[in-house]
C-alpha cells in the first residue's frame, strides 16, 4: 500500500507539472482547432489557439506559451515562417509542425537543424499516441532546458 501511494504522489506531481505549461495550437481551419479543443480536454496543459500566424504572435505578446504546434500549410504567414519568427523573438519556446506531406525536405531540413523540434504527419488521431506523446515531449525538452 505504501508503494501505491509512493507512485501516485510522484504522478501527482507531474501533472502539476504539465499544468504550468501552455501549448498554442495555431492552424487556419477551424473545423481542425475545434477538434484540438474536444479531444484534448484531459490533457492537463493549458491550450491556447489561433487561426493564423499573424494570430499566434499577438497571443504570443499577451500570454506565457511555452510550446507551439502549428500547422505547416496556412493563409498568409506558413508555419515554418511562424516557428521561424518565434525562434528569434521567444528562442525558449519549442516548436512543433503538422504537416500532410509526408517528404517535405523543407520540414526534415528545419527538424535537423534544430529550427522545429518534432513533425506530426497528418492525419493524425487526437489521444492517438503519436500526437499526444509528442506534444508531451515538446513540453518535457521545454522543462529540461529552462530548468531553474
Amino acid at each position: 500500500m505504501i508503494g501505491s501511494e509512493v507512485f501516485w504522489k510522484k504522478k501527482t506531481a507531474k501533472e502539476k507539472i504539465a499544468k504550468k505549461r501552455t501549448v498554442l495550437f495555431v492552424d487556419d481551419d477551424e473545423i481542425v482547432l475545434m477538434s484540438l479543443q474536444r479531444g484534448l480536454l484531459d490533457e492537463s496543459y493549458a491550450k491556447l489557439f489561433a487561426k493564423s500566424g499573424e494570430e499566434a504572435l499577438e497571443v504570443l505578446q499577451r500570454k506565457e506559451v511555452h510550446v507551439i504546434v502549428t500547422d505547416m500549410r496556412m493563409h498568409g504567414m506558413n508555419g515554418l515562417g511562424l516557428l521561424r519568427t518565434v525562434r528569434e523573438d521567444y528562442p525558449q519556446i519549442i516548436g512543433v509542425m503538422l504537416s500532410g506531406y509526408v517528404d517535405d525536405a523543407t520540414i526534415q531540413t528545419a527538424v535537423r537543424q534544430g529550427e522545429i523540434f518534432r513533425s506530426i504527419r497528418k492525419p493524425w488521431k487526437i489521444g492517438g499516441r503519436d500526437f499526444n506523446a509528442v506534444v508531451r515531449e515538446a513540453i518535457n525538452r521545454y522543462d529540461l532546458q529552462n530548468q531553474d
